[in-house]
């Protein structure tokens, strides 16, 4: 197979990835043209500063005929539009973006099958309603990787661009699965690393993911919590007619899942279930958007956990001698010699495994000690033996 396809995002590295592995030729249009990205990739073009709508005007001169999109175009419908003009999309369609990215309508269908949801405002409750005293969080409406997020009180207004989602007590998971649009197979449910300062990460924001080994009780397979995923990706997969890989970012109390939100696209905790099980998820993607779900079988899962983890930096920092990091599997994301990376951004994405999620939490810890004793040094180079 040597079909060309174009993905564009803010950082598509593993899914295009995902997609040479299954067979394809990739041009690949982002934030960060990392050295692992152009060394994949047939072309790729790197978008600075990004925008969803800049990337949509770089990717137009790419020769391909089929386009899938990652972050953050599920935000812009325009410039999505405009991304997939004259091209065939393998992925949700603006119109079906414009009900899964909807708060109120995600809280209303899984009502409506009776499932838990976490309510959503448009306005700030009044004192005298029923609701007013609940923990809320004010969101962006295009919100992504947790920014921008921050817990609500009454001294802060409501805009037009934002929401208030109720706060629910509980870990931060998210469920990975493929859609046909009526029916929905589930690849996995993932623990969410939110926040966590080993990896330079605060508040809210996203910072990797740990999924479980097939048996384990809480977060496996077969676990009430995977059962429970499978039964609201379908409910959501039947009322926005969703199509191809998507997420759903949630909240695991007692055993089951609170969706807080749909991510209809490819998502960064995805790759975990390529690394552990060998599954395709670039061909289960191209399966659910070509109709051809039900051909489509997943390998049986490997009995370990697999992690990931952004490596965010602390303080400024500036990539020297990075070249050999592509030879090491458990390194992604590999920024360029001389790149200066500002505090806050990501400096490398780690992977890890282990026996359990708490072993493998731990190895991805002892990876980014390792990049930030290195990165650190006033005048040291980025040379991580890991």
């Amino acid at each position: 197979m040597t079909d060309i396809v174009l993905i564009a995002g803010v950082s598509v590295r593993g899914f295009a990835e995902s997609a040479v592995r299954a067979g394809y030729a990739v041009a690949a249009v982002d934030a960060f043209a990392d050295l692992d990205l152009i060394a994949l990739a047939a072309e790729a073009r790197q978008v600075r500063p990004y925008t969803a709508g800049a990337a949509a005007r770089s990717a137009s001169g790419v020769p391909a005929a089929a386009v899938c999109y990652v972050s953050n175009f599920e935000n812009h419908p325009a410039a999505l539009r405009r991304l997939a003009d004259s091209r065939t999309l393998w992925g949700n369609s603006s119109d079906t973006l414009a009900g899964a990215r909807d708060p109120a309508a995600v809280a209303s269908a899984l009502v409506a099958a009776g499932l838990p949801a976490a309510r959503a405002r448009v306005r700030a409750p009044r004192p005298t309603a029923p609701d007013a005293a609940r923990r809320w969080l004010l969101k962006p409406l295009a919100s992504g990787g947790g920014h921008g997020i921050t817990p609500w009180s009454t001294a802060m207004p409501v805009r037009r661009t934002s929401v208030l989602q109720e706060r629910i007590s509980g870990h931060p998971g998210s469920v990975l699965f493929s859609a046909d649009g009526r029916q929905a197979v589930v690849h996995g449910v993932t623990r969410q690393l939110i926040g966590d300062r080993h990896f330079g990460a605060r508040d809210f924001r996203y910072c990797g993911n740990l999924l479980a080994p097939p048996d384990d009780p809480d977060w496996g397979t077969h676990s009430p919590l995977a059962q429970h995923g499978a039964v609201v990706a379908s409910v959501l997969t039947r009322a926005f007619g969703l199509v191809g890989v998507n997420g759903i970012d949630v909240i695991v109390r007692r055993g089951r899942v609170v969706p807080i939100e749909i991510n209809p696209r490819y998502t960064a905790a995805m790759e975990l279930a390529e690394r552990r099980d060998g599954i395709s998820i670039f061909g289960a993607h191209v399966a659910g958007c070509s109709g051809h779900l039900g051909a489509f079988v997943s390998p049986p899962p490997r009995p370990v956990a697999v992690g990931k983890a952004i490596v965010f930096a602390r303080r400024p920092v500036v990539a020297r001698a990075t070249q050999h990091w592509l030879a090491d599997p458990d390194i992604r994301d590999v920024p360029a010699a001389g790149t200066a990376i500002p505090s806050g951004a990501p400096i490398c994405t780690v992977f890890a495994t282990g026996a359990t999620m708490a072993e493998c939490h731990a190895r991805l810890v002892q990876r980014a000690a390792r990049i930030y004793a290195e990165a650190e040094r006033p005048s040291a180079a980025l040379l991580v033996p890991l």
